[in-house]
C-alpha cells in the first residue's frame, strides 16, 4: 500500500505540474475619455503644459490595501480637483479570492485659468499624520 500511494502522489504532483494557468494582463488606468493629457509616475519633475479649460488626469500606483493612499499635498490656485478613480493594474486582482496588491489610483483636474505650480501629489498612510509620506509625486504644470 505505501508504494501505491508514493506512485499516486506523484502521479497527481506532476499532473499539477503540467497544468498552466491561464495569462494574465495589465489593465490600464481607469481614465475618463475626456481628459486631454495622461501624466504617469515617468513624468514626476517635469514640466506639463495643459490648455486652460481642459481636464487632464495623473495615474499612479499605489497599494490601497495596505492602507498606502495618494492624496494631493499641493494643488495650485488655477487648478480644481475634478475627481478621483481607482481600480486594478492586474487581470489576476478580477479573480475571486484574490486579496492585495497594487491599485491604480487616479487624478483627475482640470485648469480653470493660465498659471504656473507645483501640483504634489503624497503617498501616505492618512492615520500616520506625525510620519513623512512614503513617496511624493510632483510636476510642474502650465496652464495655457
Amino acid at each position: 500500500m505505501g508504494r501505491f500511494f508514493i506512485l499516486a502522489m506523484t502521479v497527481i504532483l506532476l499532473a499539477a505540474c503540467g497544468h498552466r494557468a491561464a495569462p494574465t494582463q495589465s489593465i490600464a488606468a481607469p481614465t475618463p475619455g475626456d481628459v486631454a493629457l495622461r501624466i504617469t509616475a515617468a513624468d514626476a519633475g517635469k514640466a506639463v503644459t495643459v490648455p486652460v479649460g481642459s481636464r487632464f488626469a495623473v495615474e499612479l500606483v499605489g497599494v490601497p490595501t495596505a492602507g498606502y493612499l495618494w492624496a494631493p499635498a499641493s494643488i495650485p490656485p488655477f487648478l480644481i480637483a475634478a475627481a478621483t478613480l481607482g481600480g486594478p493594474t492586474h487581470s489576476d486582482q478580477l479573480k475571486p479570492g484574490f486579496t492585495g496588491g497594487s491599485h491604480w489610483e487616479v487624478f483627475v483636474f482640470e485648469a480653470m485659468a493660465a498659471g504656473s505650480g507645483d501640483l504634489v501629489i503624497e503617498q501616505r498612510r492618512p492615520w500616520e499624520t506625525d510620519e513623512p509620506p512614503v513617496d511624493t509625486f510632483a510636476v510642474t504644470i502650465e496652464a495655457r
